[in-house]
């Protein structure tokens, strides 16, 4: 990894890098890595016991720019076997998105172990595919895309690897949450309907459910969206690593034609 989506500046300040731009606009990020940013921060929270994450939820406040970000994270229900982590994503003066993580307690559960979900071919049996015409440099160049079905061009659901080619933060290893994080976000992205030239489809939120951490570099999205007749849309997501099935991802989007 040559680079990083962030700069660490100290006392949680970031300075975002080119690599976090999204699609639309060189100005604005991805939501992508900030989320993987917060997450990031609640997992350096203090636990009792050991503990892993259940549930990530991101609420979408407004533009992230490509600018400095200054981060803040806290337990806001500790427990013993269950605890709410919270963080927040400042930038200009204002928050504009928020994080909320349930951990739970681990246990030994392997004997009745199971994942509901099939298994994916491998990473290298994926056709190698690149951002589509009129997509804007940064994110979407800083991921290895590998389709085995549909694509980032192609309407319709898509079953996507995905690794992360640059770091999170500026010489640190990411970890397996933070690099789900990073590319998860973009289920709508890969299963989207309709000619972005013509839709806007944004998500204002995304929920991740897990039922084990994911391990490895490459990560698979296998996502459909659904669109309702009055302007609001849904992404569903199953998420794998190399070793199957880890979670499920959903966005609810802001479907309407573009002006």
């Amino acid at each position: 990894m040559s680079d990083a989506f962030y700069h660490p500046l100290g006392d949680g300040r970031f300075a975002a890098t080119r690599h976090t731009a999204g699609p639309w606009s060189a100005h604005t990020q991805h939501l992508g890595p900030p989320s993987a940013l917060m997450v990031r921060a609640t997992e350096a929270l203090p636990a009792a016991a050991p503990m892993q994450v259940a549930r990530v939820t991101v609420e979408i406040l407004g533009p992230v720019p490509v600018a400095e970000l200054e981060v803040s994270a806290g337990v806001e229900r500790p427990g013993r076997s269950v605890e709410l982590l919270g963080a927040e994503l400042h930038a200009d003066g204002r928050v504009v998105a928020r994080c909320r993580a349930w951990r739970h307690v681990r246990g030994d559960t392997a004997a009745v172990a199971v994942a509901d979900d099939r298994h994916l071919p491998p990473p290298a049996e994926g056709r190698q595919t690149h951002r589509p015409e009129g997509w804007g440099a940064g994110y979407l160049d800083a991921m290895e895309w590998r389709a085995l079905a549909g694509d980032l061009a192609t309407p319709g659901p898509a079953t996507v690897w995905v690794r992360q080619g640059v770091d999170l933060v500026a010489g640190e290893r990411p970890s397996g949450l933070q690099r789900l994080l990073v590319v998860a976000d973009s289920g709508n992205g890969v299963s989207s309907r309709m000619d972005p030239r013509e839709w806007l489809f944004i998500n204002s939120e995304l929920t991740v459910h897990l039922h084990r951490e994911p391990t490895g570099d490459w990560l698979a999205l296998d996502a459909t969206t659904a669109i309702g007749p009055t302007g609001t849309g849904t992404a569903h997501t199953v998420l794998h690593d190399e070793q199957g099935p880890v979670g499920r991802g959903a966005q609810a989007l802001l479907v309407r034609p573009q002006t």
